[in-house]
Protein backbone atom coordinates (compact mmCIF):
# COMPACT_ATOMS: atom_id res chain seq x y z
CA UNK A 1 0.00 0.00 0.00
CA UNK A 2 1.42 3.64 -1.01
CA UNK A 3 1.80 6.14 1.66
CA UNK A 4 -0.77 7.93 0.71
CA UNK A 5 -3.25 4.99 0.86
CA UNK A 6 -1.69 4.03 4.53
CA UNK A 7 -3.13 6.93 5.49
CA UNK A 8 -7.00 5.75 4.91
CA UNK A 9 -5.83 2.81 6.72
CA UNK A 10 -7.22 1.48 10.46
CA UNK A 11 -5.00 -0.66 10.67
CA UNK A 12 -4.59 -2.32 14.77
CA UNK A 13 -6.69 0.82 15.62
CA UNK A 14 -9.25 0.02 18.42
CA UNK A 15 -12.96 1.15 17.19
CA UNK A 16 -15.93 1.25 19.52
CA UNK A 17 -19.47 1.47 17.53
CA UNK A 18 -22.22 1.73 20.44
CA UNK A 19 -24.90 0.34 19.15
CA UNK A 20 -24.09 -1.46 16.77
CA UNK A 21 -25.71 -4.83 16.63
CA UNK A 22 -27.64 -3.61 13.38
CA UNK A 23 -28.16 -0.76 11.12
CA UNK A 24 -26.03 1.82 10.28
CA UNK A 25 -23.65 1.17 13.83
CA UNK A 26 -22.94 -2.39 11.95
CA UNK A 27 -22.32 -1.00 8.57
CA UNK A 28 -19.69 1.48 10.14
CA UNK A 29 -17.96 -1.23 12.15
CA UNK A 30 -17.69 -3.63 8.29
CA UNK A 31 -16.10 -0.71 6.34
CA UNK A 32 -13.78 -0.21 9.58
CA UNK A 33 -12.85 -3.65 9.60
CA UNK A 34 -12.26 -3.94 5.89
CA UNK A 35 -9.38 -1.58 6.71
CA UNK A 36 -7.65 -3.62 9.78
CA UNK A 37 -9.42 -1.90 12.43
CA UNK A 38 -10.72 -3.90 15.68
CA UNK A 39 -14.51 -3.88 16.22
CA UNK A 40 -15.77 -3.01 19.70
CA UNK A 41 -19.29 -2.60 19.79
CA UNK A 42 -22.38 -2.19 22.93
CA UNK A 43 -26.18 -2.67 23.13
CA UNK A 44 -28.69 -2.17 25.68
CA UNK A 45 -29.23 -5.76 26.52
CA UNK A 46 -27.66 -9.59 25.96
CA UNK A 47 -30.32 -10.14 22.88
CA UNK A 48 -29.13 -7.60 21.01
CA UNK A 49 -25.44 -7.87 22.14
CA UNK A 50 -25.79 -11.78 20.52
CA UNK A 51 -27.71 -10.46 17.33
CA UNK A 52 -24.83 -8.18 16.92
CA UNK A 53 -21.82 -11.12 17.53
CA UNK A 54 -23.95 -13.36 15.36
CA UNK A 55 -23.79 -11.08 12.12
CA UNK A 56 -20.14 -9.97 12.36
CA UNK A 57 -19.08 -13.94 12.50
CA UNK A 58 -21.12 -14.51 9.53
CA UNK A 59 -19.14 -11.83 7.74
CA UNK A 60 -16.23 -12.92 8.77
CA UNK A 61 -14.90 -9.85 11.42
CA UNK A 62 -13.63 -10.51 14.86
CA UNK A 63 -15.86 -8.23 17.31
CA UNK A 64 -15.86 -7.35 20.94
CA UNK A 65 -19.42 -6.72 21.99
CA UNK A 66 -20.86 -6.64 25.58
CA UNK A 67 -23.91 -5.19 27.33
CA UNK A 68 -23.60 -1.47 28.46
CA UNK A 69 -26.02 1.33 28.57
CA UNK A 70 -25.06 4.47 26.93
CA UNK A 71 -27.01 6.43 29.70
CA UNK A 72 -25.28 5.18 32.04
CA UNK A 73 -21.91 6.32 33.49
CA UNK A 74 -20.48 3.92 35.73
CA UNK A 75 -21.57 1.00 32.91
CA UNK A 76 -19.36 3.43 30.46
CA UNK A 77 -16.86 3.43 32.66
CA UNK A 78 -16.61 -0.04 33.39
CA UNK A 79 -16.70 -0.96 29.46
CA UNK A 80 -13.96 1.50 28.62
CA UNK A 81 -11.76 -0.17 31.50
CA UNK A 82 -12.63 -3.72 30.38
CA UNK A 83 -12.22 -2.96 26.37
CA UNK A 84 -8.73 -1.53 27.21
CA UNK A 85 -7.92 -4.37 29.36
CA UNK A 86 -9.11 -7.23 27.13
CA UNK A 87 -8.34 -5.36 23.36
CA UNK A 88 -6.75 -1.74 23.61
CA UNK A 89 -6.93 1.21 24.12
CA UNK A 90 -9.33 3.05 22.40
CA UNK A 91 -8.48 4.66 19.60
CA UNK A 92 -11.86 5.46 17.44
CA UNK A 93 -15.16 6.45 19.03
CA UNK A 94 -18.47 6.00 17.05
CA UNK A 95 -21.56 7.41 19.22
CA UNK A 96 -24.07 5.73 16.62
CA UNK A 97 -26.80 4.52 19.58
CA UNK A 98 -30.01 6.68 19.07
CA UNK A 99 -33.57 6.39 19.44
CA UNK A 100 -36.30 8.48 17.93
CA UNK A 101 -39.77 8.83 18.99
CA UNK A 102 -42.41 10.31 16.94
CA UNK A 103 -45.00 11.77 19.12
CA UNK A 104 -46.29 15.49 18.64
CA UNK A 105 -44.75 17.94 21.19
CA UNK A 106 -48.15 18.44 22.79
CA UNK A 107 -48.45 14.94 23.34
CA UNK A 108 -45.28 14.02 24.65
CA UNK A 109 -44.64 13.20 28.16
CA UNK A 110 -41.89 14.64 30.00
CA UNK A 111 -40.77 10.91 30.32
CA UNK A 112 -40.76 10.24 26.46
CA UNK A 113 -38.72 13.09 26.07
CA UNK A 114 -36.01 12.61 28.81
CA UNK A 115 -35.30 9.52 27.03
CA UNK A 116 -34.81 10.35 23.51
CA UNK A 117 -32.38 13.63 24.84
CA UNK A 118 -30.50 11.26 27.78
CA UNK A 119 -29.75 8.29 24.41
CA UNK A 120 -29.34 10.77 21.52
CA UNK A 121 -27.16 13.69 23.87
CA UNK A 122 -26.28 12.73 26.99
CA UNK A 123 -25.25 9.56 25.58
CA UNK A 124 -22.61 10.66 23.38
CA UNK A 125 -21.43 13.09 26.11
CA UNK A 126 -20.33 9.84 28.62
CA UNK A 127 -18.87 7.85 26.53
CA UNK A 128 -16.71 10.67 25.02
CA UNK A 129 -15.94 11.87 28.25
CA UNK A 130 -14.74 8.36 29.08
CA UNK A 131 -12.49 8.09 26.14
CA UNK A 132 -10.83 11.35 26.06
CA UNK A 133 -8.37 11.01 28.78
CA UNK A 134 -6.83 8.25 27.13
CA UNK A 135 -7.02 9.89 24.02
CA UNK A 136 -5.32 12.87 25.24
CA UNK A 137 -2.54 11.13 27.26
CA UNK A 138 -1.75 8.98 23.93
CA UNK A 139 -1.99 12.64 21.63
CA UNK A 140 -4.37 11.10 19.42
CA UNK A 141 -7.93 10.42 18.86
CA UNK A 142 -11.48 10.13 16.26
CA UNK A 143 -14.86 10.85 17.80
CA UNK A 144 -17.55 10.89 15.12
CA UNK A 145 -21.14 11.65 16.29
CA UNK A 146 -24.78 10.83 14.36
CA UNK A 147 -25.87 14.02 13.69
CA UNK A 148 -28.82 13.84 11.45
CA UNK A 149 -30.77 16.22 9.11
CA UNK A 150 -32.82 16.81 11.96
CA UNK A 151 -29.85 19.14 13.71
CA UNK A 152 -30.93 21.61 11.09
CA UNK A 153 -34.07 21.56 10.18
CA UNK A 154 -37.30 21.21 12.36
CA UNK A 155 -40.41 18.31 11.49
CA UNK A 156 -43.64 17.49 13.33
CA UNK A 157 -43.31 15.36 15.85
CA UNK A 158 -39.62 15.20 16.43
CA UNK A 159 -39.37 17.68 18.60
CA UNK A 160 -36.74 15.85 21.50
CA UNK A 161 -35.25 14.16 18.46
CA UNK A 162 -34.39 17.51 16.72
CA UNK A 163 -33.09 19.18 20.01
CA UNK A 164 -31.05 15.94 20.81
CA UNK A 165 -29.62 16.48 17.46
CA UNK A 166 -29.38 19.67 17.42
CA UNK A 167 -27.50 19.64 20.83
CA UNK A 168 -25.34 16.62 19.36
CA UNK A 169 -23.92 18.97 16.62
CA UNK A 170 -23.09 21.93 19.01
CA UNK A 171 -21.62 19.29 21.25
CA UNK A 172 -19.34 18.45 18.35
CA UNK A 173 -17.93 21.35 17.93
CA UNK A 174 -17.00 22.04 21.44
CA UNK A 175 -15.66 18.37 21.78
CA UNK A 176 -13.33 20.12 18.53
CA UNK A 177 -12.64 23.51 20.33
CA UNK A 178 -11.75 21.69 23.98
CA UNK A 179 -9.44 18.93 22.42
CA UNK A 180 -8.16 20.07 19.64
CA UNK A 181 -4.39 20.75 20.84
CA UNK A 182 -4.01 17.06 21.55
CA UNK A 183 -4.31 16.09 18.11
CA UNK A 184 -8.36 14.97 18.71
CA UNK A 185 -10.64 15.20 16.01
CA UNK A 186 -14.52 15.18 16.71
CA UNK A 187 -16.44 15.74 13.31
CA UNK A 188 -20.42 14.18 12.54
CA UNK A 189 -21.83 12.54 9.92
CA UNK A 190 -25.62 13.64 8.87
CA UNK A 191 -27.40 10.94 6.91
CA UNK A 192 -30.29 11.90 4.84
CA UNK A 193 -33.01 9.42 4.44
CA UNK A 194 -31.21 5.94 4.32
CA UNK A 195 -32.78 2.45 2.63
CA UNK A 196 -33.06 -0.06 5.38
CA UNK A 197 -35.90 -2.71 6.79
CA UNK A 198 -36.74 0.23 8.80
CA UNK A 199 -37.79 2.34 6.32
CA UNK A 200 -38.98 0.08 3.61
CA UNK A 201 -42.83 0.70 4.82
CA UNK A 202 -41.94 4.55 3.78
CA UNK A 203 -41.26 3.43 0.27
CA UNK A 204 -43.73 0.62 -0.16
CA UNK A 205 -45.67 1.23 -3.64
CA UNK A 206 -49.74 1.61 -2.94
CA UNK A 207 -52.49 -0.82 -4.26
CA UNK A 208 -52.90 0.58 -7.07
CA UNK A 209 -48.77 0.76 -8.17
CA UNK A 210 -48.31 4.22 -7.58
CA UNK A 211 -45.20 5.43 -4.80
CA UNK A 212 -46.32 5.74 -1.64
CA UNK A 213 -46.40 9.52 -0.63
CA UNK A 214 -43.76 10.15 1.69
CA UNK A 215 -41.28 8.22 -0.84
CA UNK A 216 -42.44 10.68 -3.54
CA UNK A 217 -41.87 14.22 -1.30
CA UNK A 218 -38.53 12.40 -0.38
CA UNK A 219 -37.68 12.31 -4.10
CA UNK A 220 -38.89 15.47 -4.53
CA UNK A 221 -36.60 17.16 -1.88
CA UNK A 222 -33.78 15.37 -2.96
CA UNK A 223 -31.81 16.22 -6.19
CA UNK A 224 -30.28 12.63 -6.69
CA UNK A 225 -34.11 11.41 -6.39
CA UNK A 226 -33.11 8.42 -4.77
CA UNK A 227 -32.68 7.44 -0.77
CA UNK A 228 -29.19 6.67 0.33
CA UNK A 229 -28.02 3.12 1.05
CA UNK A 230 -25.53 2.21 3.86
CA UNK A 231 -22.85 2.02 1.75
CA UNK A 232 -23.12 5.83 0.69
CA UNK A 233 -22.12 6.09 4.34
CA UNK A 234 -19.48 4.09 5.10
CA UNK A 235 -16.59 5.90 2.93
CA UNK A 236 -16.78 8.97 4.57
CA UNK A 237 -16.96 7.28 8.01
CA UNK A 238 -13.67 5.71 7.45
CA UNK A 239 -12.28 9.27 6.63
CA UNK A 240 -13.22 10.60 9.49
CA UNK A 241 -11.76 7.32 11.31
CA UNK A 242 -8.59 7.66 9.90
CA UNK A 243 -5.32 9.91 9.72
CA UNK A 244 -6.24 11.17 5.96
CA UNK A 245 -8.79 13.57 8.42
CA UNK A 246 -6.35 15.04 10.91
CA UNK A 247 -6.85 18.49 10.14
CA UNK A 248 -10.80 18.25 9.99
CA UNK A 249 -12.19 19.13 12.89
CA UNK A 250 -15.63 20.05 14.72
CA UNK A 251 -17.79 19.50 11.28
CA UNK A 252 -21.25 18.08 10.24
CA UNK A 253 -20.72 16.43 6.80
CA UNK A 254 -24.20 15.70 5.85
CA UNK A 255 -24.76 12.65 3.26
CA UNK A 256 -28.08 13.64 1.83
CA UNK A 257 -28.21 13.50 -2.10
CA UNK A 258 -28.07 17.14 -1.62
CA UNK A 259 -31.30 17.42 0.22
CA UNK A 260 -29.88 19.82 2.68
CA UNK A 261 -28.83 21.80 -0.27
CA UNK A 262 -32.07 22.18 -2.11
CA UNK A 263 -35.48 23.78 -1.83
CA UNK A 264 -36.52 20.90 -4.19
CA UNK A 265 -39.30 20.53 -6.57
CA UNK A 266 -43.32 19.94 -6.70
CA UNK A 267 -43.38 15.94 -5.96
CA UNK A 268 -46.44 15.80 -8.87
CA UNK A 269 -43.59 16.58 -11.60
CA UNK A 270 -41.68 13.49 -10.65
CA UNK A 271 -41.54 10.75 -13.22
CA UNK A 272 -42.56 7.55 -10.92
CA UNK A 273 -41.83 5.31 -14.19
CA UNK A 274 -38.07 6.01 -14.15
CA UNK A 275 -37.67 5.29 -10.57
CA UNK A 276 -36.60 1.55 -9.31
CA UNK A 277 -37.58 0.07 -6.09
CA UNK A 278 -34.69 0.74 -3.73
CA UNK A 279 -32.91 -2.29 -2.47
CA UNK A 280 -32.12 -2.27 1.38
CA UNK A 281 -29.43 -4.36 2.79
CA UNK A 282 -30.54 -6.59 5.30
CA UNK A 283 -28.22 -4.77 8.48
Amino acid sequence: MSDFLQKFALTGKVAWITGASYGLGLAYARAFAEVGAKIVFNDINEELVDRGLNAYKEAGIEAYGKVCDVTNEEQVKEFVADVKKNVGPIDILVNNAGIIKRIPMTEMSLKDWNQVINVDLTGPFICSKAVLPDMIERGHGKIINACSMMSEYGRETVSAYAAAKGGLKMLTRNICSEYGQYNIQCNAIGPGYIATPQTAPLRKKQEDGSMAPFDRFIRSKTPAQRWGHTEDLQGLAVFLASEASDFINGQVIYIDGGITAYIGQDPSNLDASKFQDEEEEEI
